[in-house]
């Protein structure tokens, strides 16, 4: 019986470690987010959760402003602002510590030594935040950023390795 509940406690963690999906974001507030703050400009956020690459983040995050692009009728997008950060969540923190002291009549010096070993088992949750421009025809030439992507290449790609990566081995 204990194997039993080991192999269940085991494949429920096991479970819970595939990452957040591809989808608007929860109630905990993983998956994506936009909003328009103009006609054609979108800010766009896609959170994960500790188990997700931030490579996925990344990925998640432009293939959203993709499909905004798309579903606005406009052919391509600009990258103007992108960044992606990290809070380190769970985990056990770690400490030493060593100090002497005085008792009852005895007098003598106080001495206190500590340190921060860090912390064991914490987990990094991702997020990237970007805000896109959406433009009609041919994708901008020459532009020196490199922050120009055609919109239905983008969520081609991007559904592509999802697909890829969600199919059984």
């Amino acid at each position: 019986m204990r194997a039993l509940v080991f192999v269940v406690l085991l494949l429920a963690g096991c479970a819970t470690a595939i990452g957040t999906p591809y989808a608007p974001a929860d109630k905990k507030g993983y998956g994506y987010t936009d909003t328009q703050i103009e006609a054609n400009r979108f800010r766009v956020t896609f959170a994960g959760d500790g188990a997700t690459p931030p490579q996925v983040v990344e990925d998640f995050a432009l293939l959203r402003a993709a499909e905004l692009a798309l579903a606005n009728g406009y052919d391509w997008l600009r990258v103007i602002y992108r960044d992606t950060q990290f809070e380190e969540k769970g985990g056990v923190g770690l400490g030493a510590g060593f100090g002497t002291g005085s008792y009852g009549r005895h007098s003598g010096v106080d001495v206190g030594v500590g340190g921060n070993l860090g912390t064991v088992g914490a987990r990094k949750f991702y997020t990237t935040r970007m805000e896109v421009l959406f433009g009609k025809g041919a994708k901008p030439e020459g532009d020196d950023a490199g922050e120009v992507y055609d919109a239905r290449s983008v969520a081609d790609t991007i559904r592509t390795r999802i697909d890829a990566a969600d199919a059984p081995s």
